[in-house]
């Protein structure tokens, strides 16, 4: 399993909306020059992110983005999932259909149980923790690249 510059991009558009102004809305211009991401792009993950509810939009002239929870409301597994879909480290684990061997497989029960540690464990990475560890200086250039 390996995090896509989707997910990872996601996060930062995340923490991005957080660590600025929460009055005004941000502008995919500015989220775009302060993370060095193509504004193309952004734009293109920033509509899965209000799809998935954790970011809201306000059109208009002083229009733009805001986080739609708060911090401690948001998971990394919920942020991830948005991104790159639901987080499966082989498909026969949330697909067991897709191998033919699967009822014997006695492989396929420990990919399941190593899977669910990964969610549960991403489960239970808040937002807010997230932020956290950026306030402590992992971010102070504008620019976080948050590797898992």
């Amino acid at each position: 399993m390996k995090i896509s510059t989707k997910g990872r991009y996601g996060l930062r558009i995340l923490i991005d909306l957080a660590t600025h102004d929460p009055s005004k809305p941000r502008l995919v211009r500015d989220i775009a020059q302060s993370q060095q991401i193509s504004e193309k792009y952004i734009s293109r993950l920033i509509i899965a992110l209000r799809r998935a509810r954790l970011v809201r939009s306000v059109r208009g002239v002083k229009g733009g983005f805001f986080l739609a929870r708060a911090p401690k409301e948001i998971t990394l597994l919920d942020i991830l999932e948005t991104m790159e879909g639901t987080i499966s480290i082989v498909d026969c684990v949330m697909a067991p259909e897709s191998c033919t061997r699967n009822k014997g497989c006695t492989a396929r029960n420990i990919w399941v149980r190593l899977n669910d540690g990964i969610r549960e464990l991403m489960r239970n990475i808040t937002f807010e923790e997230i932020l956290a560890e950026y306030s402590k200086g992992n971010g102070l250039d504008g620019l976080l690249d948050y590797c898992i």
